[in-house]
């Protein structure tokens, strides 16, 4: 049995008798019922996650996955395919947005290159090279199958030893330029959204360049002819090196029984695959944020979630998922450091 199937089998459902206990304590604690709102859902679903009505304190880790894009020589992204490399030397010296929001978070960040042009040599960025790159899925597609597991496979790798040390919490991150382009085309094969409803500007393209770029993903669908029912051709075809990638890391952390935190467009298009891939897997996702990205909310409509706050970000990287673990952690505090009405003696009108 491959990898892949054998963490399939292994992902079940968030335990829902677990979640109504953690309700229950919740609404013994030191306030009226309900009051806390998505707080307590949030303290809630972790549980039901996790298994249990006292799950800890969060150990965190945020992934950020990075690959190049073949489809960026149709001149699809306002920045050269260059900047990927250079982004993930930002990241291995701590400058890039991620890093300090990783460190104000209190989680481990792990940088990966999934499939970048020029290989990246350099302390903390950890080399998963599946290939040097995507292909431009405008004349085939961007992987072939085997790739696009082997892809998945390297971030369920990458998972398993997050929860083996510890980590009870991971985020999504991911760095690619051009992925935009691929996030939209899976995102319109696989909600079936028209392309005005799911391409955007990515990094800060004008009006002609998103006209543009609907042309090269209706191109690429129309070449590759993906099967909207067959979520790994959709991948495969349409995807990224580094969305692959996690695709697998969610699919490793729901299979673990781990929380996985959701980052922003192109993040939620692997989760999105990665719920396809195993509907289950949808039990383990909170969204952080909704970004400006247009397509984004398609994907959250598919991932049947709603993203804990909106703050207009659309830079990636992982960056909402870090701000959404401190909701986690003021949750989960609520959970298990907040008196209850008896222990305070508080009277409970049970409202």
């Amino acid at each position: 049995m491959t990898t892949l199937a054998a963490t399939l089998q292994q992902i079940r459902e968030p335990d829902r008798h677990v979640a109504a206990q953690a309700q229950r304590l919740l609404d013994n604690k030191t306030k009226p019922r309900r009051s806390l709102g998505r707080l307590e859902d949030i303290a809630c679903q972790v549980a039901a996650i996790r298994g249990t009505t006292a799950p800890g304190p969060a150990r965190k880790a945020i992934v950020v996955m990075a690959g190049d894009h073949g489809v960026a020589d149709e001149s699809v992204s306002a920045y050269p395919q260059a900047v990927t490399r250079q982004m993930l030397l930002n990241f291995a010296s701590g400058g890039a947005a991620i890093n300090v929001l990783a460190r104000n978070a209190g989680a481990r960040l792990v940088v990966v290159d999934m499939g970048v042009v020029e290989p990246v040599d350099a302390p903390g960025v950890r080399a998963v090279r599946i290939a040097a790159g995507t292909r431009n899925f405008v004349h085939g597609p961007a992987m072939t199958r085997d790739e696009a597991i082997a892809a998945i496979e390297a971030g369920i790798a990458i998972a398993e030893e997050l929860v083996a040390g510890g980590i009870n919490l991971i985020g999504l991150g991911e760095m690619g330029i051009a992925n935009t382009t691929s996030a939209s085309a899976l995102a319109a094969v696989l909600t079936g959204a028209p392309l005005d409803n799911v391409t955007g500007r990515g990094t800060g393209l004008d009006d002609a360049g998103i006209a543009r770029k609907r042309t090269v993903i209706r191109r690429a669908i129309d070449a590759n002819r993906p099967d909207p029912d067959d979520a790994l051709d959709v991948l495969a075809k349409l995807g990224g090196l580094e969305i692959a990638g996690l695709v697998g890391v969610t699919l490793g952390g729901a299979a673990a029984g781990v929380p996985i935190i959701v980052d922003g467009f192109i993040c939620g298009a692997a989760a999105l695959v990665a719920r396809r891939l195993s509907p289950a897997a949808g039990g383990a996702l909170l969204c952080s944020h909704r970004s400006v990205e247009i397509g984004h909310r398609s994907v959250l409509a598919a991932l049947d979630r709603q993203p804990l706050f909106d703050l207009d970000l659309r830079l990636g990287e992982g960056t909402g998922a870090a701000l959404a673990m401190s909701l986690v952690d003021a949750a989960l505090a609520i959970l298990h450091d907040m008196a209850t009405f008896a222990a305070a003696g508080v009277s409970d009108s049970g409202a």
